[in-house]
């Protein structure tokens, strides 16, 4: 028998926190696609969980913006161009002061720390795992924005946190970015380093719009293939 890839494996945690870890990794690495719906006996069925518990978490990926309820039930949100370059405008300038202020506040520990998520990341790029690429640069972006104080802004994009991997998923993948992406982190850490508030910010602002820019051009594809009359499940 073909093992089920969503059954919820029990352990500490609880049986809502893994199925939603479980769908939202389902969702962000393309096993359900953008426009499709999610039925929850189906759900039920492939979690082995109640449906409760499928609601409950159908409500919490709403709320990071990567379910959607239209009147046919819950479907897999789309992002269009526009709500993405809103996103990555939101990045560049956080991130982008995140890492000017970083450049001053930064503690040596703290650069130290950085640069091994990077080289975790990388390492991560090179097995071809994105899921851990996805992990490890949201751990490198919270120490950045934390040794910069900026812990209202840090609250800001986690809470975007969800769309930003959705679109991460899109980019990190693209042909060549693993090798784009090495350079620009080098870049900042190299600015970061010299305490270059200037190049630092620079830095941040260009590897972030470059992701935009692989997400544009990725973006359409990949929405089209979400049509809900292609797969159901």
């Amino acid at each position: 028998m073909q093992e089920n890839p969503l059954r919820v494996q029990r352990n500490l945690k609880t049986l809502r926190e893994m199925a939603l870890e479980t769908m939202r990794g389902a969702i962000l690495g393309g096993h359900f696609l953008p426009g499709e719906r999610l039925v929850e006996r189906q759900l039920c069925e492939q979690l082995d969980v109640s449906r409760s518990i499928v609601r409950e978490v159908l409500r919490h990926l709403e709320a990071e913006g990567l379910v959607d309820t239209q009147g046919q039930g819950p479907v897999v949100a789309t992002v269009d161009a526009d709500q993405a370059m809103q996103i990555y405008q939101v990045r560049a300038l956080l991130e982008g002061h995140a890492a000017r202020t970083c450049a001053v506040m930064a503690s040596d520990a703290e650069l130290k720390t950085l640069h091994a998520l990077n080289k975790q990341t990388q390492e991560a790029f090179a097995k071809g795992d994105f899921d851990l690429v996805r992990q490890r640069t949201a751990a490198f972006y919270e120490t950045l924005f934390k040794a910069s104080g900026m812990t209202v802004a840090w609250d800001v994009v986690r809470s975007l946190n969800a769309r930003i991997n959705r679109l991460r998923a899109l980019t990190i993948s693209a042909p060549g970015r693993a090798a784009e992406a090495e350079q620009e982190m080098a870049d900042i850490l190299v600015a970061l380093e010299r305490r270059d508030p200037d190049a630092a910010e620079q830095a941040s602002r260009r590897h972030v719009m470059r992701a935009a820019e692989i997400a544009s051009a990725r973006l359409p594809a990949d929405e089209a293939q979400g049509d809900p009359s292609r797969k159901t499940h």
